[in-house]
């Protein structure tokens, strides 16, 4: 029965982390799409499991980092079906320097740094918070 509330409190944080990432994307660029609400919500899950199962031994920053090594490279995979193959054109970063296939571009990857790090630790407050869950321990810095 652990199992499918596990995947119930995944869901959810899925969920969450869905409407925030298409609400921030309304409030950067005015506009989205219902797959970035998808894509958003398993990333924010993603992330937050990176806490869980680093947060004791590796710090914030550094998490950051592979969170956005790891929202990039989703960016990237997605980009390349929703846009270049299904011809959906969500996103083009074509005109943005140091851009690969006008999918994925450094500028973003840098914000992905800070955006991850923040879902990071709503995903943290929210697994209290809503879950009752404990925080994972963190050794002091």
């Amino acid at each position: 029965m652990e199992h499918v509330a596990g995947w119930i409190r995944a869901l959810v944080r899925c969920g969450i982390g869905g409407a925030a990432y298409y609400v921030l994307e309304l409030t950067w660029r005015g506009h989205s799409h219902w797959t970035m609400a998808v894509l958003g919500g398993i990333l924010f899950v993603l992330l937050g499991d990176i806490d869980r199962r680093l947060g004791g031994n590796v710090p914030l920053w550094a998490q950051g980092m592979l969170g956005a090594a790891l929202v990039t490279e989703a960016e990237l995979s997605a980009g390349i079906w929703l846009n270049l193959i299904w011809r959906l054109d969500i996103w083009d970063y074509s005109r943005v320097p140091f851009n690969l296939l006008g999918q994925i571009c450094l500028p973003y990857t840098l914000l992905w740094l800070p955006v991850s790090m923040l879902a990071i630790r709503l995903d943290s407050w929210l697994r209290r918070r809503l879950f009752r869950e404990s925080a994972p321990f963190r050794h002091p810095t």
